[in-house]
């Protein structure tokens, strides 16, 4: 059913008193909003209407209403107006990025702090590769004849390298051979392609030869599976105990439990989109389901991409939230491509 304009009015109003004051909005403060242009009891008819088509909730103690999770989703696809950052706000973010280009880890920490004490959220970051990650390419260098060192160089050109003590004396004449062998039928492929490969090819070695081959694609699987890890950092998870809707300490220690212990079943943005917000039971773990989320991505190079999430409640303030977002996001971009901050608009 198509909300008329009044009820999206009305709806919007309720959203945004509730957002600013965390308490039930009643009929006589939407009327004060709408500088009297609606009768209350006009406003109290919508508010039963809007409340009857899940789109608000009324607490038992309370004769005000409370957006509902199908409340703030259509708020967020048609109701909230998008914002601009002032240049006040575009300072602020340019002064929390003047970071050197050190070790990925050690910026997204800082970056991570940064934006928390930004949005007043708890806040995470990580890394993850834009296209599945595999081997470029293979060598093994002889040392003697029970060790060799597998080189591999990944897709996204870093190198990795580990000295294999073998099970059995090996010719180093043979080397070649097995170098051979990975570069056809294991480079460009996954971790778990690789492994199936491996099985595939055990009557086409020689056995001397295929428990070397063995060592290297275990080395070459492990290594895969490590790489592809995304790295999550969280920050400002104390921020939640400032919000009335965490001040039950069970509840607040739950969530905070969840973002310092689980923080790899936070949700990352997986259909290429560059924001993202889910909202209340729209996020897949049960820790979340009273909260949003909103995602943003930013690009790092080296076909790495990055990505900043809010945790928050479904009161969140969106639109001020998804615009620093987005400012955070942008500017994130410039320091690792072009090692510049954005100018200011």
């Amino acid at each position: 059913m198509e909300l008329t304009a009044r009820k999206k009015q009305i709806l919007k109003v309720v959203i945004e008193d509730y957002i600013a004051t965390a308490e039930p909005v009643g009929s006589k403060v939407i009327a004060q909003k709408m500088s009297g242009s609606v009768s209350s009891a006009t406003i109290r008819n919508e508010l039963a209407d809007l409340t009857e088509l899940g789109y608000l909730e009324q607490p038992h103690t309370s004769a005000g209403r409370i957006p509902s999770p199908r409340g703030y989703r259509l708020y967020v696809n048609q109701l909230m107006e998008q914002q601009s950052l002032s240049l006040a706000e575009t300072e602020r973010i340019n002064q929390s990025l003047l970071l050197k280009m050190e070790e990925l880890d050690r910026v997204i920490t800082q970056a991570s702090r940064a934006v928390s004490s930004f949005v007043n959220y708890p806040t995470y970051m990580g890394v993850v590769a834009k296209n599945r990650l595999t081997a470029r390419h293979f060598e093994l260098l002889a040392v003697d004849a029970k060790s060799c060192i597998v080189v591999m160089m990944l897709g996204d050109n870093r190198v990795r390298s580990q000295l294999l003590h073998l099970q059995l004396h090996i010719d180093s004449a043979h080397l070649p051979q097995l170098v051979e062998v990975l570069n056809t039928h294991f480079a460009d492929i996954s971790a778990d392609e690789m492994n199936q490969r491996l099985m595939d090819m055990a009557d086409q070695v020689p056995p001397q030869l295929f428990l070397v081959l063995s060592q290297a694609v275990s080395y070459a699987s492990h290594t895969l599976d490590e790489a592809s890890q995304r790295e999550i950092i969280t920050a400002g998870t104390n921020q939640l105990l400032k919000l009335p809707e965490f001040r039950d300490a069970d509840k607040a220690h739950e969530l905070m439990s969840f973002l310092s212990e689980s923080k790899e079943s936070l949700p990352l943005l997986d259909d290429g989109s560059d924001m993202k917000i889910l909202i209340g039971p729209e996020n897949i773990s049960s820790a979340l389901q009273d909260t949003s989320v909103i995602m943003a991505r930013y690009d790092i190079g080296d076909n790495m991409q990055g990505l900043i999430g809010v945790v928050g409640p479904t009161r969140m303030d969106y639109a001020t939230v998804a615009a620093r977002l987005s400012g955070f996001a942008q500017g994130m971009s410039r320091l690792f491509e072009r090692k510049e901050l954005p100018e200011e608009t």
